[in-house]
């Protein structure tokens, strides 16, 4: 009936608050009161039973009584529960041998009511093994005190040994059964205990990965706007030295107005990524709306030809798939003004009935081998970011035929 398996270790032995052996273990600690109590109604009980009866041996009888008691006091109440080992076992020890000898002084049974105390005791002051050989040796030893009490005949031998062996039968099957209970209990709120832990554990994980998702994501949406924005300036502060060095000063004013408008959206979607909201392009404003806005955006700055085509009925889909498709549009493009050399391109956002929603960026530009050549940051990061909301990402170009850059995404 031990809370513990002896075979634990000593950190098993002494569980952290909290858990569910720790509660097991409050919820004994709590109960042992109540065995306190019921074995001082026993021994009390036993005491007035051989007052009532008058016996010849009383005084011995009292003195082996008064002596389990004391031993209980001294050393069973601290052993209940396998608090302390050595007291659990010298109290058993001395509680047993006395038994055996009040049942040898006992000639009318009286002692017998001490037994209900002291069998459960065995068990939940013992290991399993341990309480097992004490409660054999116990039976058999009030079997030959019986034996000793005086003459017997063959039927009261046949008898004696009948009562022993149901004695032995019932303490052990009742005390193995109520030990393995005890070892069930035990197990499960280990078991619970380890459960949880590894939730813990796999809570910390989740939180790492939240952590690295996280911040590949910003990482994603840097790309995707401010360093694309900035490479934009860039190339418009060139572009504008060069018209400064002519002396064209309505290109120079225009190319200082695009500057303006891209660091102003910069400056914009900057604060969004650290507010964590949706990109800047869709705040206010339809998917389609958001896309028309870029393509004028590239074409202005750039030079190109550029449109944009919707077909079908537009709807609206989940924030998270929106934001797929328009990075997709930003990388693409940002690709094509910087590698592509083209003079026009086209976005297709097309809403086939029945089918997901998808994308086509397509150029006349130099193209390059996509089966081969199909590396950057970029690229890899809309091709992840489609896959986060269970979409698809897809590049085909070849040199000399321009490129096409499809992404689909799930209604």
């Amino acid at each position: 009936m031990s809370v513990h398996d002896p075979a634990a270790g000593p950190q098993d032995c002494a569980p952290l608050p909290g858990t569910s052996s720790h509660q097991l273990d409050e919820m004994w600690r709590r109960q042992l009161v109540w065995w306190h109590v019921l074995f001082a109604v026993l021994v009390a009980t036993t005491v007035v039973v051989m007052l009532a009866e008058d016996k010849a041996h009383l005084p011995w009888q009292l003195a082996c009584t008064a002596g389990i008691a004391a031993a209980y006091a001294v050393w069973g109440r601290r052993g209940l529960g396998e608090q302390q080992s050595r007291a659990a076992l010298t109290y058993v020890t001395v509680a047993w041998v006395l038994m055996v000898a009040l049942m040898a002084l006992d000639g009318t049974g009286t002692a017998w009511i001490l037994t209900f105390g002291l069998f459960p005791q065995t068990w939940a002051s013992l290991p399993r093994n341990r309480a097992a050989a004490a409660v054999v040796l116990a039976v058999v030893g009030i079997g030959l005190a019986r034996l000793w009490q005086g003459p017997r005949t063959g039927d009261e031998l046949v008898g004696i040994a009948i009562s022993t062996a149901i004695m032995l039968v019932l303490s052990l099957t009742l005390g193995l059964f109520i030990d393995r209970i005890i070892r069930e209990a035990d197990t499960r709120a280990r078991t619970i205990d380890e459960l949880r832990r590894t939730q813990d554990e796999l809570a910390a994980v989740e939180r790492a990965q939240g952590v690295a998702a996280e911040r590949e994501r910003i990482s994603r949406e840097i790309h995707d706007t401010l360093a694309q924005g900035f490479t934009s300036v860039v190339t418009l502060t060139r572009a504008t030295q060069s018209a400064l060095e002519r002396g064209d000063l309505d290109v120079v004013r225009e190319r200082l107005g695009v500057i303006e408008q891209t660091a102003a959206e910069n400056l914009a979607e900057a604060r969004l990524i650290v507010a964590e909201t949706t990109p800047g392009h869709l705040q206010s404003r339809t998917l389609a709306e958001a896309l028309q806005r870029l393509v004028d955006a590239v074409a202005d700055g750039s030079g190109m030809t550029g449109r944009l085509v919707v077909d079908g009925v537009p709807e609206v889909l989940p924030a998270n798939s929106e934001v797929v498709l328009l990075r997709s549009a930003q990388e693409s493009l940002a690709n094509v003004r910087r590698h592509s050399g083209a003079r026009s391109f086209e976005v297709r956002l097309r809403y086939a009935e029945g089918e997901a929603v998808s994308l086509e960026v397509t150029d006349d530009g130099v193209g390059f081998d996509s089966a081969g050549d199909r590396t950057g940051y970029g690229l890899d990061g809309a091709t992840a970011r489609a896959a986060e909301v269970g979409g698809r990402f897809e590049v085909d170009s070849a040199p000399g035929r321009g490129s096409r850059v499809r992404v689909e995404v799930p209604r």
